[in-house]
This record gives C-alpha cells, sequence and structure tokens, in this order.
C-alpha cells in the first residue's frame, strides 16, 4: 500500500465530510474519485496528503511515498521564469547536481586535484544515473504534449492565463514522477488534443493515478476502479464510469428487493405474534418469534439521493430561418492570425459544436458572433433573434454586492422566486446558499450563477463557451437534457466529449484559418476524420511509390500492404544500425569516463577541458541517438499492429 485511510472520520466544522471509511491506494491502480458537488472529494484530497487532520482514524502513508497533488489552489504561484524552466523545477537533484560539476569543473581547472577528480567522477555518475542529460528533452515534449509551441518554451510564465499556467504545473508535476498522482479536475484546462495526449501518457504512468473529473469520457478511458463518496461513506466499484452507472443502479435495486422482502418477512412474523400472543398454547412460540425480530439485522430502504431538478429553457420568440450569417470575417492578434476571408451560416434548429486544438481561435469566433470582439467582415443577425452569451470571462459582469437571487433576477426572466430558487437547485445552490452574496462565491460557483442567468433568459438563440467547466457528472446530465429539449437554436466551445456528442447536430472546425462545417454529431465527425486521416496516409503512400524512378518495367504493385512490408524493412534495418551505433556510443562514453577518472588528466588544464568537452558531446550524441531510437520504435509498432 501506499497510501490510504484507516477509520477515518473527517469533519468540516459542524458538517461530517466522510465517516469511519478505509481506503487503500495501491501501485499502479487508476482510481476515480466521484461524487456530486460539495459533498468534499476536494477535501478528501487534502485529507491524504496531510493539509487537514482527520477527526478519528488514521492517513497511512509508505515511508518512501512521494504524492503529488494537482488542484485549482496551485495558480496562486507566480514567478518571471519562463514555463520551461518553471517544468524543470521538477528536477532539482539534477540541477543541483549540474550546478556542483559546474563548480568542481572550475576548481579542477585551476587545481587538478586528486579527490575533486574523484568527487567529479562520482557525481558524472550520479548524473548519468538520474538520466540527468535528457530533462530538457523530457520537458520540452511533455509541454508540447499539452499544447506548447517551441516559441512559447521560453516565454515568461506569468505572461499565461490561468488555464495555460495549470498546463505548466501539470507537466511539472508528471515529470517529478511521484508514486501517488491526485489530479482535481485535470481537464478543465485542456483542449480536445491535449485531453488525448494526456490519456495516452497517464496509461503508461509508472505511478498510481486518483482523479477527480466530471468529464465521463476521460474517466471512462482512464480509471479501473471507481471510488464514490456519497453520504458520508466510500463506496467501491473495480471498473470504469459506466461499469459503476450500470453497477450501483443493480445494487440499488437488490438492496430494495432486500429490504421488501425482509419487510413482508416482519410483517408476516408481527402478524403471527399479534394474533397468537394471548393463546396460552402459541405464547412460548410468540415470545421465541420477538426476541428473533428484535435480533434481526435490519436491512436500509435505499433511494439515490442527487439533486434532481429540471433545468427548462423558455423561447419567447420564433427566429427565422436563418439565426447569423458571417461573411468575408477575418480576425488576427498581431501576428497571430485565427480566421482569414471565412464565411458561415447558422440555421434555425442548429446545435454546433466548435472544436479543434487551443489557440485556434474558437472562443474568439464565439465572441465575434456574440458582437463581444472586433473583426473585419460582415456578421448578419436573422430576423427576430434574441440572443444569449455564457463565457468565463463575463463573470466579472456580474454585480458583486448582489446576492445569488438577485443576480438571478436582474435577467428579467419574469419568473417568480419560487420557480428561480428551483433553478438555483439545479445549479447546487439551495437553500441559504441563494442568499450569498455574489463577492464571496469561488470561481465555480460565480460561473454557475452566469450559467444560470444565461438559461434564464428568453433567449432563442445560446452560445456556450466551456458551459460544463464546474458542473458534476449528474449536473452535465440535466444541462445535457435540456439543451435536447431546448427548441432554439446554439452554439458551443466546449472541451466534454460526452457533452458534444449529445447535442451537436453540427461540428465547426477552425481549420487553415477557415471554418470548416460538417453535417453531423461528434461521434460523425470522428469517424470521418479517422478515415479521411487513413486515406490521406494511403495517398501519400502511392505518390512516394509513383516518384521513385523507374529502372526497369515493373508491374505496379497489387496493394498498399507490399508498400507497408517495404517501409517496415527499411525501418528494421535502420533500427539495426542504429542499435549498433549505440552500442558504440554507450563504449565510447564509458571509455571517456574512465577518462576523466584519470588524475593525470586534472594534471594538464587543456587535457582537462577537452576530456570533459568529449565526454559532454559523446552524452549529446547519445541522448539524440537514444530519442531517434525511441522514434523508429515506435513507427515499426504502428506498422506491425
Amino acid at each position: 500500500m501506499l497510501l490510504g485511510l484507516q477509520n477515518v472520520t473527517f469533519e468540516f466544522g459542524a458538517r461530517t465530510i466522510v465517516e469511519d471509511a478505509t481506503w487503500h491506494i495501491q501501485p499502479n491502480e487508476r482510481i476515480g474519485l466521484i461524487g456530486y458537488n460539495g459533498t468534499g472529494k476536494s477535501t478528501l484530497f487534502k485529507v491524504l496528503t496531510g493539509q487537514y487532520s482527520p477527526s478519528r482514524g488514521t492517513v497511512e502513508k509508505g515511508r518512501e511515498t512521494t504524492i503529488g497533488f494537482l488542484h485549482q489552489d496551485l495558480l496562486g504561484f507566480d514567478t518571471e521564469d519562463s514555463i520551461l524552466e518553471v517544468a524543470l523545477g521538477a528536477f532539482e537533484k539534477v540541477k543541483q547536481l549540474e550546478k556542483e560539476l559546474e563548480e568542481i569543473a572550475k576548481e579542477l581547472e585551476k587545481t587538478g586535484d586528486e579527490d575533486l577528480a574523484m568527487e567529479y567522477s562520482e557525481k558524472l555518475h550520479e548524473m548519468d544515473v538520474l538520466d540527468g542529460y535528457s530533462i530538457h528533452h523530457r520537458t520540452e515534449e511533455i509541454l508540447q504534449g499539452l499544447g506548447f509551441s517551441n516559441e512559447e518554451l521560453s516565454k515568461p510564465y506569468k505572461k499565461f492565463s490561468g488555464g495555460w499556467r495549470m498546463r505548466v504545473l501539470l507537466a511539472k508535476m508528471i515529470l517529478q514522477a511521484p508514486d501517488v498522482l491526485l489530479m482535481d479536475e485535470p481537464t478543465n484546462h485542456l483542449d480536445l488534443p491535449s485531453i488525448e495526449w494526456l490519456e495516452k501518457y497517464l496509461q503508461h504512468y509508472q505511478g498510481a493515478v486518483v482523479i477527480v473529473s466530471h468529464d465521463r469520457f476521460f474517466l471512462d478511458r482512464m480509471v479501473t476502479k471507481i471510488v464514490e463518496l456519497y453520504q458520508q461513506k466510500l463506496h467501491f466499484y473495480t471498473g470504469n464510469y459506466s461499469y459503476y452507472e450500470t453497477e450501483k443502479a443493480l445494487r440499488v435495486d437488490m438492496q430494495k428487493k432486500a429490504y421488501e422482502n425482509q419487510q413482508d418477512y416482519i410483517r408476516q412474523n408481527e402478524r403471527f405474534v399479534e394474533r397468537f400472543k394471548a393463546k396460552a398454547s402459541k405464547a412460548a412460540a410468540a415470545q421465541s418469534i420477538v426476541k428473533r425480530l428484535d435480533k434481526l439485522e435490519r436491512i436500509e430502504d435505499v433511494e439515490i439521493e442527487r439533486p434532481n431538478m429540471k433545468i427548462n429553457f423558455a423561447v419567447e420568440k420564433q427566429p427565422g430561418k436563418i439565426i447569423c450569417t458571417l461573411k468575408h470575417v477575418s480576425k488576427n492578434f498581431k501576428d497571430v492570425e485565427i480566421v482569414k476571408d471565412t464565411a458561415a451560416e447558422i440555421d434555425r434548429g442548429d446545435k454546433i459544436a466548435l472544436i479543434g486544438a487551443n489557440g485556434k481561435g474558437k472562443s474568439t469566433m464565439l465572441r465575434i458572433i456574440a458582437g463581444a470582439e472586433t473583426f473585419e467582415g460582415q456578421r448578419e443577425w436573422g430576423h427576430n433573434v434574441v440572443e444569449s452569451f455564457y463565457a468565463q470571462h463575463q463573470l466579472e459582469a456580474l454585480n458583486m454586492n448582489n446576492d445569488v437571487l438577485e443576480e438571478l433576477k436582474d435577467a428579467r426572466s419574469g419568473k417568480n422566486d419560487l420557480e428561480l430558487r428551483s433553478i438555483l437547485g439545479a445549479f447546487l445552490f439551495s437553500g441559504d446558499a441563494v442568499d450569498k452574496k455574489i463577492k464571496v462565491l469561488s470561481g465555480g460557483e460565480k460561473a454557475r450563477v452566469a450559467l444560470a442567468k444565461t438559461m434564464v433568459s428568453k433567449a432563442n438563440f445560446l452560445m456556450l463557451d466551456e458551459p460544463t467547466n464546474h458542473l458534476d457528472i449528474h449536473s452535465v446530465d440535466l444541462l445535457v437534457e435540456s439543451l435536447n429539449k431546448y427548441e432554439g437554436s446554439l452554439i458551443l466551445v466546449s472541451h466534454d466529449r460526452f457533452f458534444i456528442s449529445r447535442i451537436a447536430n453540427k461540428i465547426w472546425e477552425i481549420d487553415d484559418h477557415k471554418i470548416r462545417e460538417f453535417k453531423g454529431t461528434y461521434t460523425e465527425w470522428v469517424d470521418w476524420k479517422e478515415r479521411r486521416a487513413k486515406e490521406m496516409a494511403a495517398n501519400k503512400a502511392v505518390v512516394k511509390e509513383e516518384v521513385k524512378p523507374v529502372v526497369k518495367e515493373t508491374k505496379p504493385a497489387s496493394n498498399l500492404n507490399n508498400d507497408a512490408k517495404k517501409e517496415l524493412q527499411k525501418l528494421k534495418t535502420k533500427f539495426k544500425t542504429l542499435e549498433e551505433q549505440l552500442e558504440k556510443l554507450k563504449a565510447n562514453k564509458t571509455k571517456l569516463e574512465a577518462a576523466l577518472a584519470d588524475p593525470d588528466v586534472y594534471s594538464d588544464k587543456q587535457k582537462f577541458i577537452q576530456a570533459e568537452a568529449n565526454y559532454n558531446k559523446a552524452n549529446r550524441e547519445l541522448t539524440d541517438a537514444n530519442a531517434e531510437y525511441e522514434k523508429l520504435f515506435e513507427q515499426i509498432m504502428e506498422l506491425e499492429g
């Protein structure tokens, strides 16, 4: 066991978060920690990491266990350092060694001391054991996987927005490779390509991973165990999120049947006692039944308790056939071009998902449609369009002195207090929570108020930018249900694949500075993209074959499998050559290490400088060759798979 709880009870003020909970996290486990908003999932993480102490019970941690905890509070960190430097902070020991080696090398140049030479040689070996020469390569690779370009790596961390900062801290945590990685909503600030990259990376991660997430696609792909925090208890399910949904319904059904069967049994016995307790011949039997019923372990009745409000959209006016037309639209920020001379049309009944990598301009395009962004070209509204725009940056537009209920009244929906309270309940504000001032709310709570305001406007066209970011899985389900019933039109930006797949009937992708429209669902679009990628790869292989110089007349390839076989053979030959080269490079490095350990080298300044330069060069060559070796290996695996 790496980390765990043993009979832990934790109370937060007057509220019990968890009671008598036992949970052991084992090496290499992939766990999803789930529960409705406000049940205390993030608090439980803080108990596991020792930030909070349990009221009763113990938190157990292996002596050598290291823990990484990715959470939203980390965004308070600020620095002028580049994002590459921040991420390289994961390798404190290696960076310290680099500094020490540099200082010893300077001293050796002056003195040639034998003891120093031995220390230098030992530290070089330690650097090798820690794989210290590849830290830059590995850090750049992970930052690029999370969506950063090469040029951005040298930019100051403080110049980036909260979402991008969280990616840098995620990269740093992955590089630290803790034994237990606790991740609180890791996908909240990632676009689809980065989420897919993270999935692939974590699948091969050597430690245990515990994830809190509202993204059920992510949970389904990532976890093999679900821990549900429900009614102050931990409930365990061996499987992914889809398995948990089925299994929980089954468990509830079985408990309900067991409860009903037991109630029937109790009623029959109680009737017998009532009927015969006065009869002398049956009194002893009746008394025996009473004792048996007293000892009976009662099964509790069970109902799934969850916030179950309905979010209903009211459309006041019916718009014309066309909602919005974009003509010759161009937009750029300084030297970054978003779109150029592009056109698109939104029709009545469209439910469009605007997708793609971060930096491609999805949110910018949404703001252009909403009229919240300057641009070149034309944007024309159709007849009778009443629009409503939800975006994260609009949180600042909330009136900080209003309470939650007053803020919703400001939307002028015409609904009474009871109806508004019911809607706020669906957004996890119940009871006295509606009287909280906006200024004391967390970022997530403010986002939910802004989303609720969007919902109560009687708009027939909605523009939604990441609407699921601060909702739990059940609330996302409610939102999906209501948006599917919504009679208006909408366009949304979201990284939640489940949400998009349940809502959209059209996909817009910004590609080559144009809006490309796909008429169909998200699943159909993914299938189409995969088919297109395969066709393009096949076409490239054909073109390659066609441009080869013709030495003699040969029959054309009967199918593409032959081309793939030739390519595979070529890669295997290159791979074998590279393996031999690696052996030579390793032997050379060992030889140069031995030279550096020779005291005679340090008595001659020029000899030492040359020996050190040779060693560093050999190390770089070995690192580059290893990187190429891995790349070739992946290509071979891909072709063979």
